[in-house]
């Protein structure tokens, strides 16, 4: 019973909220890290070169197919709108845009 006292007082102490915000940065920190030195080690084989090239637009179709299929049409148009633009110019940032303006767009034509 006392360690659980303990507990909510430590966790209510204001020094808490720096402690978990140190703890979350450095468990990011050592997450890319990781990845640098295990990438550092790995020969990079064009198969490999082509995965990693891939991946980035593979984590924002990810990203956005599960919402397009709950929100309709205007997020439809959206996605598709972003995969012509990544495939076009291949630039993310170009993709989310046009993904953004064709679902403003639509949604501003009452879709």
């Amino acid at each position: 019973m006392a360690e659980s006292a303990l507990a909510a007082a430590f966790l209510a102490h204001p020094a808490a909220d720096y402690l978990a915000v140190a703890l979350m940065a450095g468990a990011t920190y050592l997450c890319r890290a990781s990845g640098i030195l295990f990438m550092s080690r790995m020969r990079i084989t064009p198969r490999i070169d082509r995965a990693l090239r891939a991946l980035p637009g593979s984590i924002v179709v990810a990203t956005i197919l599960p919402i397009a299929a709950q929100s309709g049409l205007p997020a439809v148009l959206g996605l598709a709108a972003a995969i012509a633009t990544m495939a076009l110019v291949r630039i993310e940032l170009a993709g989310v845009a046009a993904g953004l303006a064709a679902v403003s767009l639509a949604r501003l034509a009452g879709l």
